[in-house]
């Protein structure tokens, strides 16, 4: 009896996720927990595995497209099986990629593809919960969205819905805002490669999260950015210290782990920078839950948190700045792994950035820059001597704020909080 290939829930935050890449076609021989295909999630990929040994029967669910928890991706039987009853489909219709796919849960008669959604006239339909993006592109496109069949979950409009009645209605294909209307966001251009000159690099799922996020957070916030200088010499006396001691433990003491329990103490002092915007409110996080922006090369970056950083000594944080950051560059992370922070550093540094203006992770408000290190000559007071010059390990650390939550006497408390625990290390 063929057995159904479920997308299950891959963390506690985890509803959805987008298939990446098929590992087994239609026809061919799996084993029980080898992985069947690939999917992300907030760009950590995951594979999942086979349930049964078997063929691959069917596949619903083409690449790219987007699935909640619990939808049915494939089948696997015997060679030669044959789906029966409610299980076969009419017709072997393409499932067209969507950004959300219906679920299906295991005791529902399965289709391969989404039925034929009627439209209710325009006064009695319920168009349910309309996404910010659904709801943008209608703005724009002047468009009555009770005229959009719908193929989400429990007939709920998606992006593709709306795409798709924009390539068959020619007439609504153009903005069309009303007279008194804001004018919409201008999209991308669109941009035609020429032959022999212009090189065209597909999106990857990856760049494409980055983007989205990226243009969604510059869009939410009004972002600032205020930038302070940092004598590191004590720290790197510690470093040189005890790094080997580190190491005999296991782990390498980077100064990452520096900068981060300078972090947390100064969130510690300056809770409101430990919050996130709602309309009600601003909400003060209980828990301080540390991302960490971690390069991938050419493929991105991604955030992996540091759950309870304000639990960890400093060996606890630079042996967990290790785990994750070995993880993230081998694809290992898990989903929840990269869920629930509440504050960001990212080193620009590394490639010999001075400093930066980084854009905020969202929902968070604030995120720390971190530059390159680097000795210059620094005028510096001596009790015995006065103002002489002397060479010091600097580097520029920037904060970029959420000017809805922080005005900059605050974002400047924070930070010098952060250079002083930097400054007087011990």
């Amino acid at each position: 009896m063929a057995t159904k290939v479920l997308m299950p829930q891959l963390g506690e935050s985890v509803n959805e996720a987008t298939v990446t890449k098929w590992l087994k076609t239609v026809g061919e021989a799996v084993a029980e927990y080898d992985p069947i295909l690939e999917v992300n999630t907030d760009k950590v990929d995951s594979e999942i595995p086979a349930p049964v040994s078997g063929v691959v029967l069917a596949t619903l669910v083409e690449e790219g497209a987007t699935v909640q928890a619990g939808t049915l991706l494939a089948w696997i039987g015997q060679p030669g099986e044959a789906l029966q009853g409610g299980d076969a489909p009419a017709a072997p219709t393409p499932v067209r990629q969507a950004e959300t796919v219906a679920a299906t849960s295991p005791d529902t008669p399965v289709a391969f593809a989404a039925p034929a959604v009627t439209t209710p006239p325009a006064s009695t339909r319920d168009l349910g919960f309309i996404s910010p993006v659904v709801s943008r592109m209608a703005s724009e496109h002047n468009l009555d969205l009770n005229q959009i069949p719908g193929t989400g979950l429990g007939g709920r409009i998606t992006k593709m819905d709306v795409q798709t009645f924009l390539e068959k209605s020619p007439l609504a294909a153009a903005p069309q805002p009303a007279p008194t209307a804001p004018a919409p966001i201008p999209t991308a251009p669109t941009v035609t490669a020429i032959p022999g000159t212009d090189t065209l690099i597909p999106h990857t799922t990856i760049r494409r999260a980055i983007a989205e996020h990226m243009v969604m957070s510059e869009r939410t916030s009004p972002h600032v950015t205020t930038v302070m200088e940092v004598d590191l010499s004590r720290v790197i006396a510690h470093r040189t210290a005890n790094k080997d001691d580190f190491s005999h433990d296991g782990v390498n003491l980077t100064f990452t782990a520096y900068f981060i329990n300078a972090i947390v103490a100064a969130l510690k002092a300056y809770p409101l920078v430990h919050s996130s915007w709602s309309n009600e409110g601003v909400l003060v996080h209980p828990q301080i839950n540390i991302g960490m922006a971690t390069s991938l090369g050419e493929e991105g970056l991604i955030v992996p948190v540091i759950k309870h950083a304000d639990g960890l000594s400093l060996l606890g944080l630079a042996r967990t700045i290790n785990d994750l950051g070995n993880r993230a560059r081998q694809k290992k992370l898990l989903p929840d792994e990269v869920k629930g922070g509440t504050f960001t550093i990212t080193n620009h540094g590394i490639s010999g950035s001075l400093f930066a203006t980084p854009i905020i992770n969202q929902p968070q408000c604030g995120i720390l820059g971190v530059g390159a290190i680097q000795k210059r000559a620094m005028v510096i007071t001596d009790k015995t001597l006065g103002d002489v010059i002397a060479i010091r390990p600097m580097v520029y650390v920037s904060l970029t704020f959420d000017h809805r939550i922080l005005d900059g006497a605050t974002a400047d408390y924070f930070l010098v909080r952060v250079v002083e625990s930097l400054q007087n290390f011990n």
